[in-house]
């Protein structure tokens, strides 16, 4: 049984499973996840961008189907016993289904670890009690998990073997003389999607009368470009840009832009490892902001500043994401050479901080030791093992 509950997640279940798949190929898998994971064999008994939410406002609109969806699954693993459930991220969803997994007697994997060493530090109670292993990405959780008693394995991140190098648009004598391209990676959940691509347009529309622009819209894997493109319709001065979609080679696309503004999570790693220069663009519902305020516990919220250990990259939240905020910063960017290289230099080490590559496959071989397990339970392994 595999759950992921949005787009990050669904990549990363679609390459454990492929890795599963080399060491286990009888096995079948059934849960939640989108697009990427169904490619890769998964029986999908709920779409996960169905309560791929953020938020507090946005998260109590998708509760009734969340629920619905929870005990689907829940019905589903008591039916069909499967050797193992891997729950991805999404805590807000999969730590509740990990309760009612571990009362059904299945085992859980949890891979890539909930930000609890951030904020609701407490949730670790429920992952001490209820989940089998933790697989995490960074070798910083490792420590937290322990000392909470957790059994925790650091595989690695997956992003190492997914973003190759690329030549970058800043190497290209000249590049910048007649329009500088800028990326817009506004985030793969509905809501945050909504929150933070106009700013990031207008923005853009600012950026456009100081200097030649154009702008390429990056679209995360397993979204549909019609979900974007309403909000570009809406955005006051959007029409003007010279617009471009990008949906497949993302991560060449990216490397030859001179900036790109990231909403705040995964993708800014991604940005990190390409080298591209950025701005962190992000914005929430007011209440969640005010909350996330109280709760939350490190210096950075871009993820790419928490690897580092330190403000590498700007982060443009809430009030300070206005489009006149991230124009100026973008400029700067633009315009000071020494800022710009100073920035270049320090996400040369994203790639070495994150670790060797191989993530997806050893998180696969910790995933098929209870494969191993169940199949070794008889003198075959069992039909249907999951």
């Amino acid at each position: 049984m595999v759950v992921a509950g949005e787009a990050s997640g669904d990549l990363h279940g679609s390459r454990l499973l492929h890795e599963l798949r080399s060491l286990h190929p009888e096995f079948t898998s059934f849960g939640m996840g989108g697009d990427l994971m169904i490619a890769e064999g998964l029986e999908a008994l709920a779409d996960s961008r169905e309560i791929a939410v953020i938020g507090l406002a946005e998260a109590l609109r998708v509760l009734p189907r969340a629920h619905q969806i929870l005990l689907t699954l829940e019905r589903a693993a008591r039916a069909r016993r499967p050797a193992v459930a891997v729950l991805i991220d999404s805590p807000d969803f999969n730590l509740p289904l990990a309760k009612r997994l571990h009362r059904a007697g299945t085992p859980v994997v949890y891979y890539v670890s909930p930000q609890i060493w951030a904020w609701r530090e407490g949730r670790v109670r429920t992952v001490a009690r209820c989940v089998d292993r933790m697989l995490v990405l960074f070798g910083f959780e490792v420590d937290f998990y322990r000392r909470h008693g957790v059994e925790v394995e650091e595989v690695g991140h997956p992003l190492v073997d997914e973003v190759a190098d690329h030549p970058q648009a800043w190497d290209v004598e000249g590049s910048a003389e007649e329009a500088v391209r800028v990326a817009l990676l506004p985030g793969s959940r509905r809501s945050e999607i909504a929150a933070v691509l106009p700013c990031m347009l207008e923005g853009a529309v600012l950026l456009a009368r100081r200097r030649a622009i154009r702008v390429r819209v990056i679209v995360a894997p397993g979204l549909d470009r019609s979900l974007l493109e309403p909000i570009v319709a809406r955005t006051h001065g959007a029409d003007g840009l010279a617009l471009e979609w990008i949906e497949q080679e993302r991560h060449r696309a990216i490397a030859d832009c001179h900036l790109a503004l990231c909403a705040s999570g995964t993708a800014t790693l991604e940005v990190g490892l390409l080298g591209t220069p950025m701005l962190v663009v992000y914005r929430l519902n007011r209440w969640t902001y005010w909350l996330a305020r109280r709760l939350v516990r490190v210096p950075h919220i871009a993820l790419v500043n928490l690897v580092l250990g330190a403000r590498v990259v700007p982060e443009l939240v809430q009030q300070d994401a206005e489009p006149a905020t991230i124009a100026e910063h973008a400029e700067r960017l633009l315009v000071e050479r020494p800022v710009r290289d100073r920035m270049r230099e320090e996400l040369r080490r994203v790639r070495p901080a994150l670790g060797a590559g191989g993530g997806s496959l050893r998180a696969a071989r910790a995933v098929a030791r209870w494969l191993d397990a169940r199949a070794g339970a008889g003198s075959a392994p069992v039909e249907g093992a999951t």
